[in-house]
């Protein structure tokens, strides 16, 4: 049976973030690099790179740096000086958006077309593929449907994001902070004026009295966060995805610390799991499994509620309209309460020094400490504001909070040994018990000095597992009591500490039984998990494939520029553009939408201070335009 080798793509914000999401499941994680990241704010080291590189190896797992900014002319030279950084660091792939990098003389390195790119339709995914992209992130607003029509005409692996936070504009093609404060979020420098409180306006028509001048406003909706989304969760719909032909799951969130990343890592890897158990034909695409202390919740992290989007169609009440902040997980509405207590009706365990929050009466988010909780009784110590019947979300477990910081080295590789004696000694042999289908044809290529490979082929050929060989040359003493001895020996192998490896099957083959002490069965197992982390490193994409001068993305420069000159992309030309395109429709939103009421809405703006913008529909194409009022 053809199984597919499915990837969970988790952020790292940086190399203990990057660790964390690894030790929590992830297939590969993304990272920025010293410069030229979507998120300025989230730049790393080539140093901090390269020992991720090393630790994600251990579990045949990649690591994707982004250098998915627009780049003026002036900083070519560095982006492709930062690009051979990560190549020789042992960085798997670049994501980058300004295709004008493709001119540079980049190292023999995959190359993923990110989001960025507005890869929203069939055509232009066919042409990224053309180029020679190694995986394309497709946008957020796509529908299964459309997901599925661009893997019936493509073959670029995709990837698609799952879960964190919404951008309201089309990646790529939104100006809006740009224009406003001349932070670019094609240049890593978004300042989010979709999470403001932006007032809904109409014009209403010129007034003859006054002259015919001057128009009358309408304030139709006052100080709501209008272009601010619920931030997205496609965990249901994961099934669906894989069959329409999703190969990576991307998890938003580079600038999310370690909590949020563990947390949400481990839910999609046994969302996906489940769904391995199921369905033999896809596989992790890296090695390991992992166990977790702390309760597995997207509710507990970061959020501001959840929705599957544009997954199947448009749908209401994806905006988050009354606050840009967290909200948390909902526990209950208040039973009753004075200024200082409340009582919860609620189902979950209440902590002191647990954060609560709600929304008060004129939707503003209220923030409250649970100082003393008493079952579900929580008394604070200043007046909460709070009314019987209103709904109390926790933004903020403390215990959960404590279990989760604490969590680390979760993730085991089942390893089968075997013992066995030379004539000097004693040879420890370890093969990684893995199914075939985890380990992709062109992801291993193992060192035959270490490791056993017959007739240097892949290791998962014929049925053979790779395998790594430790000989200590040590005095064989014969056992004066063989059962005991051998009892001894067993137990000391099957103790692996906090290491990487969990023996599920340990063979002893010994023409007698010996009395072998601790210690060379302890520097037995230290030697060969040097033997295994030394080699990790080195399991990269076959050589033929990586090393031809001219890769499949290599394309000649004639056909290279005519493709991008038909792209006309220039990086400083956004303000010819709406500020936004989005699919998410204000009228729609709050009722206004012309197809359902059947009355037109008139001119319609948002203000936001001095900020004042037209918006424009495409009721045709269902999007909504934000644009300059000039």
């Amino acid at each position: 049976m053809k199984t597919s080798n499915i990837e969970l793509l988790a952020p790292a914000k940086d190399l203990s973030v990057g660790m964390a999401a690894i030790d929590h499941g992830a297939d590969a994680v993304y990272i920025g690099g010293p410069a030229f990241g979507a998120r300025e704010k989230a730049s790393n080291t080539i140093r901090d790179i390269e020992s991720l590189c090393r630790h994600a190896a251990q579990f045949n797992a990649k690591v994707y740096v982004t250098l998915n900014t627009l780049l003026r002319e002036e900083e070519m030279e560095e982006a492709r000086q930062i690009a051979w950084q990560c190549w020789e660091a042992g960085v798997d792939a670049l994501i980058i958006q300004d295709l004008n990098l493709l001119r540079l003389d980049l190292p023999p390195i995959d190359l993923h077309a990110s989001t960025q790119c507005d890869n929203l339709t069939v055509e232009r995914v066919q042409e990224l593929e053309r180029l020679g992209f190694s995986q394309v992130v497709l946008g957020r607003e796509l529908s299964i449907d459309e997901i599925r029509e661009i893997r019936a005409k493509t073959t670029v692996p995709l990837e698609f994001f799952v879960h964190g936070s919404l951008c309201v504009s089309h990646s790529g093609q939104c100006y809006l902070s740009e224009y406003i404060g001349n932070r670019s979020a094609n240049r890593g420098a978004c300042a989010q004026p979709c999470r403001l409180p932006w007032d809904l306006v109409t014009m209403a028509p010129l007034d003859p009295k006054k002259g015919g001048e001057v128009a009358q406003e309408k304030v139709l909706l006052k100080g709501r966060h209008l272009l601010c989304l619920k931030d997205l969760n496609n965990s249901e719909h994961l099934e669906e995805l894989l069959d329409a032909g999703v190969t990576s799951f991307k998890i938003e969130g580079r600038l999310k610390e370690a909590d949020y990343v563990k947390n949400i890592t481990a839910f999609y890897r046994q969302k996906l799991d489940a769904i391995f158990e199921r369905r033999p034909e896809f596989v992790q695409a890296s090695l390991g499994h992992c166990s977790y202390t702390f309760e597995v919740n997207p509710e507990k992290s970061f959020n501001r509620g959840f929705t599957d989007f544009f997954i199947h169609g448009r749908q209401p009440n994806i905006g988050s309209p009354f606050t840009p902040k967290s909200m948390g997980e909902y526990l209950g509405e208040v039973k009753w309460c004075n200024s200082l207590r409340m009582e919860l009706a609620t189902d979950k365990t209440l902590h002191n020094g647990d954060g609560l929050c709600f929304l008060d009466d004129n939707h503003e988010l209220v923030g409250i400490r649970a100082d003393v909780v008493n079952g579900h009784t929580v008394s604070c110590n200043r007046p909460h504001g709070a009314h019987r019947g209103a709904r109390i979300y926790r933004n903020y477990d403390i215990e959960w909070q404590k279990q989760v910081d604490a969590s680390k080295g979760n993730r085991k590789i089942d390893l089968a040994l075997t013992l066995s004696e030379t004539e000097t000694g004693y040879n420890l042999s370890g093969q990684l018990a893995v199914d075939s289908g985890q380990l992709a044809v062109d992801s291993w290529q193992l060192a035959v000095s270490s490791f056993s490979l017959p007739n240097s082929q892949h290791p998962t050929a014929n049925g053979q597992q790779p395998t790594a060989n430790f000989q200590l040359p040590t005095q064989k003493v014969v056992a004066t009591n063989p059962e005991k001895a051998m009892e001894n020996i067993r137990k000391k192998l099957s103790q692996w500490g906090d290491t990487i490896y969990n023996p599920i099957n340990i063979e002893i083959n010994l023409s007698q039984p010996y009395l072998i002490p601790a210690a060379v069965l302890g520097e037995m197992k230290r030697g060969l998990i040097g033997k295994m982390k030394d080699e990790s490193g080195k399991w990269r994409v076959e050589s033929g494939k990586m090393k031809v001068e001219s890769g499949k993305w290599r394309v000649e420069s004639r056909k290279l520029e005519t493709l991008l000159d038909k792209e006309n992309l220039s990086p400083f030309t956004s303000h010819l553009s709406p500020l936004m395109t989005c699919h998410h429709c204000i009228r729609y939103a709050n009722g206004l939408c012309p197809k359902i009421t059947g009355k037109p809405t008139g001119p319609l703006y948002i203000r936001n201070g001095a900020n004042l913008f037209k918006l424009e529909f495409d009721c045709k194409n269902c999007l909504m335009y934000v644009k300059t009022n000039e």
